[in-house]
């Protein structure tokens, strides 16, 4: 039998108009800044093991559900990088203003590893755990069967006819907690909040056209493509036993750190692809250690 974990206090939440669409954000503490950038199908939620602690260090630790995530609007538009990279400028712009270090999970670390190679100005460095190679899957990183699979579930998906049964489908409660176990390695860490933190805004009238938009967006630049530009120092955290975004991906960071490059990798035993959430007292060590470490030398 699985233990449950009490439920975290609730996060303080505000509101913020970007482009006539209401965004949701929190924010805590004092000090440096911190902006936390959650992953598909995540929130502001999924960072409540480590904004408090983050916060009670001696940092002012923001975070905010991406347009057509979590709390904020999810109007029926084309979802990119590009896209949530504008928004998180213009969020940097109005309410932070000075250097900061993006801390991202999965498509939230490649956008944060995004802001710090085309944004150095306002970007102080970034954590990036289990970092998405893509917004979604390149075709030609999927085998030629799944590669079918894959297009007929986008097709189905962001089909009028079909989409929501697809969606609803796919949003149920116990799918969720199905999908969690294939990619928590920690049991403990699948409490009734987690899912449903994740199915509530699912709910939502506009979530099953987002969904659909992301799987047929674009997959972006991909980290490589990236790396050249980056000139400020990141800390590489991965789940090691996670499914999605495997370890063996993790090579290309691994290289940068042979290189001599200002990176340092850290793999993280028995968790998979959301390791501040199953391990939180080690992601949140490890990711004070760097913080301290670079604001001393």
């Amino acid at each position: 039998m699985t233990t449950q974990l009490q439920p975290t206090k609730p996060l303080e939440k505000f509101t913020w108009q970007w482009r006539g669409h209401q965004i949701c954000y929190t924010v805590a503490g004092t000090g440096k800044p911190l902006l936390l950038l959650h992953g598909f199908g995540a929130s502001i939620g999924h960072w409540r093991k480590n904004i408090p602690v983050l916060a009670e260090t001696g940092y002012r630790v923001f975070a905010l559900d991406l347009l057509g995530f979590g709390s904020s609007d999810k109007p029926e538009l084309d979802y990119t990088l590009d896209l949530w990279q504008a928004l998180v400028q213009d969020f940097w712009q109005a309410h932070i203003q000075e250097p900061t270090v993006f801390i991202g999970n999965s498509i939230g670390a490649l956008l944060s590893l995004t802001l710090v190679a085309d944004n150095p100005e306002i970007s102080d460095g970034g954590v990036l755990i289990n970092c998405a190679g893509g917004l979604n899957h390149r075709p030609d990183e999927l085998q030629l069967p799944l590669r079918f699979v894959m297009g007929m579930f986008t097709k189905m998906v962001s089909s009028p006819m079909t989409g929501p049964f697809v969606f609803n489908r796919i949003r149920a409660k116990e799918r969720i907690r199905n999908t969690l176990r294939q990619v928590y390695r920690n049991p403990e860490a699948i409490t009734d909040e987690l899912v449903e933190m994740l199915y509530e805004p699912s709910c939502h009238p506009g979530a099953q056209k987002v969904f659909a938009s992301i799987l047929s967006a674009p997959p972006g630049r991909s980290p490589v493509e990236l790396f050249p530009k980056v000139t400020q120092p990141l800390l590489v955290l991965w789940g090691e036993d996670d499914p999605w975004t495997p370890i063996a991906g993790a090579t290309i960071y691994q290289n940068l750190v042979e290189q001599g490059k200002d990176v340092k990798f850290v793999g993280i035993p028995n968790a998979g692809h959301c390791p501040h959430d199953e391990h939180p007292e080690q992601v949140n060590a490890l990711i004070l250690d760097w913080l301290n470490s670079k604001h001393s030398d």
